[in-house]
């Protein structure tokens, strides 16, 4: 299999290194950059010094930065395209990709900033708007670039209305280290990997609060209740958001140190302003770019998100840490429910 991986930030390359050194199945990997002088940096260094520092990368794997369409229409046919950029860049590359015949599959998560005055779109929505032909799905799931890097195992969970892409997917990217399960709830999956980034940086804040273990695992909990309501809204399965994509991406990112939306939070609570808090990650923080688009759009279909709410107005400066808590604290007894 002929795999090309479209970005070279530190997922994208953490994911083209694993599929280069376990083989993929017999895969030929190619990861592609934006940029030729990156191209070149890291043709000579073997090594992605400025997003993933300290893992060479494989002997096979080939990196370019030559045009992608010249690139796909090339006499070898690549046989899977994995799109690697942040949420923003996802739109751009689809059209790119619209025409090429190759199945494609994004690792961004998050909801696309609101178009025209429209609502903020899932993945799979920006798809259906500009390469509707695509066979195309998502792979998401808890992973922190560096632990992939690393070999150290992993689970993902490839989504796809296509069975044959889900297919491709496992064979693709399945190995000794990186365990991929199949299915077919895209909307749940993209979901999931939306709405926990927000609810990482509250997580972090209230731990930077330094409110216990008690509040984190309040708070955990009653984020995936959030997530599921809005997941449930679009049009998802509920099971999906107690699988790797929801919970399990959600633990993740709400309590592993690696998160760069559970530092935000985390430094918002130490008292630095949001750019200050952003400045210093050096990486980009979907849940920062996101929080508003899940609100607008959980607000558009009547779902109540007061965490995600809490979120948006600490990021937006209309209340402070202690403010934000507050708030959530002072909310009128409610039934445990979705």
């Amino acid at each position: 299999m002929k795999i090309i991986v479209i970005g070279g930030g530190a997922w994208g390359t953490a994911l083209a290194l694993s599929a280069a050194r376990n083989g993929g199945n017999g895969a030929a990997v190619t990861l592609w950059v934006r940029d030729a002088e990156q191209a070149r940096t890291l043709a000579q260094q073997r090594e992605n010094r400025r997003y993933l520092p300290g893992y060479a990368l494989a002997p096979g794997l080939q990196v370019s930065a030559q045009p992608l369409p010249g690139l796909l229409a090339g006499p070898t046919p690549f046989d899977l395209a994995i799109i690697a950029s942040p949420m923003a860049g996802l739109r751009g590359l689809l059209v790119q990709l619209q025409g090429c015949g190759v199945p494609v599959a994004w690792l961004c998560k998050g909801f696309e900033a609101s178009q025209d005055g429209g609502p903020g779109l899932l993945g799979h929505e920006v798809q259906a708007q500009v390469a509707p032909a695509l066979c195309a799905g998502v792979l998401s799931g808890p992973s922190f670039a560096q632990e992939v890097a690393q070999g150290l195992p992993t689970a993902l969970v490839a989504a796809s209305t296509d069975a044959t892409l889900r297919d491709m997917l496992v064979a693709a990217f399945h190995s000794p280290a990186l365990r991929v399960y199949a299915n077919d709830d895209v909307v749940g999956v993209e979901v999931g990997g939306a709405v926990k980034n927000v609810m990482a940086i509250a997580t972090g804040l209230c731990d930077g609060l330094q409110l216990g273990l008690n509040a984190r695992a309040a708070l955990i909990t009653r984020g995936l209740a959030e997530m599921t309501r809005l997941g449930l809204a679009l049009g998802a399965r509920a099971d999906t958001f107690m699988g790797l994509s929801g919970l399990g991406d959600l633990v993740l990112t709400a309590t592993g140190d690696l998160s760069r939306n559970r530092r935000v939070g985390l430094a918002l609570a130490q008292g630095h302003t949001l750019a200050q808090a952003v400045q210093a990650l050096g990486h980009v923080a979907e849940g920062v770019y996101c929080a508003r688009t899940v609100v607008q759009r959980a607000q558009s279909l009547g779902i109540d998100m007061p965490i995600a709410q809490s979120v948006v107005d600490l990021l937006d400066g209309t209340v402070r840490p202690d403010q934000a808590v507050a708030a959530l604290m002072g909310r009128e007894p409610a039934s445990e429910s979705v």
